[in-house]
């Protein structure tokens, strides 16, 4: 059973730092394509960073380019995202995402998700 669980969230000032974490269980984990996503109160749930296998490729959303950073400890199947210079505009809901391969068939998992509030 695939389980992704996320940490870290929390309340703070503007121009301070979060990072989350996101631990995952029950699949290949090295394989996987990780991603965070996140989803503001009326809004749609956006992409903010992804990170391929092998750490071979990254995206950020142009909102967090330069001040967020996602990595991967494959040791520990454990995502993170570094955030730095928070915005009142990042408070959302965090989400962890990840696709799992087999062979050529990709399943896609979420977790519960985490709140991040920046005032």
């Amino acid at each position: 059973q695939v389980q992704l669980v996320e940490s870290g969230g929390g309340s703070v000032q503007t121009g301070e730092s979060l990072r989350l974490s996101c631990a995952g269980s029950g699949y290949r984990y090295s394989t996987a394509t990780m991603a965070w996503f996140r989803q503001a109160p009326g809004k749609e749930r956006e992409g903010v960073a992804a990170i391929w296998p092998g750490d071979t490729r990254k995206y950020y959303a142009d909102s967090v380019k330069g001040r967020f950073t996602i990595s991967r400890d494959n040791a520990k199947s454990t995502l993170y995202l570094q955030m730095n210079s928070l915005k009142t505009e990042d408070t959302a809901v965090y989400y962890c995402f990840a696709t799992c391969y087999s062979g050529s068939k990709g399943t896609k998992y979420w977790g519960q998700g985490t709140q991040v509030t920046v005032s």
